[in-house]
């Protein structure tokens, strides 16, 4: 008898049919809880949405509202197969080669002189060009100048599509990492990369070539005021006749009258360093 009377007890407590309550309520206590949830989940939405609008009226779609002003920009190399800052292949072997050059392909493609035509400026060379905001009046959107394809000759893939790696003589990208606004070099002198092999190595590396010439990033290509409004710019380095079958370590660094040296702690600090070897073994 005592569990038909708890059976009985869970029965009315889900439904009671005498005062047609469903789990201890009415129809329109349901009611109202669930029209206090909604108002309650809408005015949270709401809220958000509200504080989600107010922030975006603070951002500016070219440039981060607040950044860290590095005083010595970091450098790394492109292409690369993995994280490791090692380019490996063997000259017979295609498939060891030919993901460097597609990624090479993909980054000069808005190179390309009709591309850079049509997009961007002729300007000045050995000044900066400076695009100025006139008060609250936002002078966008920023302008680049044109950097034609063809200054990076071998390096450039129109005479040879492979970039070198074919014939052991491949082309790699030095990456400066840019920093809006800033003004590399002063007094008109532009900042330039060089290269060259630890001192372990320094037999092995051979000659090299810079493009463009003398490895400098020309002034005109400064202030850099964001993605959206310039591509990124870097220099092509060749490498001529190293010495194969053997790994070479390399360091290239930064030069310019008003970029500190970077320190020993960060290694990517104006410099990069990486390892090249090509296989010519079948």
């Amino acid at each position: 008898m005592a569990k038909d009377g708890e059976k009985s007890e869970w029965k009315e407590f889900i439904w009671n049919p005498r005062t047609r309550e469903f789990l201890g309520r009415t129809a329109s206590s349901w009611g109202l809880i669930l029209l206090f949830y909604v108002v309650f989940y809408i005015f949270l939405a709401g809220m958000f949405a509200l504080t989600m609008y107010v922030m975006l009226q603070t951002l500016d779609d070219h440039k981060p509202t607040w950044q860290d002003r590095l005083s010595t920009p970091g450098m790394v190399i492109r292409p690369k197969a993995d994280e490791t800052f090692e380019i490996v292949y063997n000259i017979h072997n295609t498939e060891s080669w030919d993901m460097y050059a597609q990624a090479l392909d993909k980054f000069l493609s808005p190179y390309n002189n009709s591309v850079q035509a049509q997009k961007n400026d002729e300007c000045t060379p050995d000044q900066y060009f400076v695009q100025e905001d006139s008060g609250d009046v936002k002078n966008n959107p920023k302008r680049s100048c044109q950097f034609n394809r063809t200054i990076l000759e071998d390096c450039s893939g129109m005479n040879d599509r492979y970039y070198g790696y074919e014939s052991g003589k491949p082309c790699i990208i030095i990456k400066l990492n840019r920093v809006i606004g800033m003004l590399p070099g002063k007094d008109g002198q532009a900042p330039y990369v060089t290269c060259g092999a630890k001192r372990e190595d320094t037999e092995k590396i051979g000659e090299l070539l810079y493009f463009p010439p003398n490895g400098t990033f020309n002034l005109m290509y400064y202030p850099y005021y964001g993605k959206k409004a310039q591509v990124s710019l870097d220099l092509f380095l060749q490498f001529l006749n190293i010495t194969a079958n053997q790994d070479v370590n390399i360091e290239c660094k930064i030069n310019a009258n008003n970029i500190p040296i970077g320190s020993e702690r960060d290694k990517f600090a104006g410099r990069v360093s990486f390892k090249l070897r090509i296989n010519t073994n079948n």
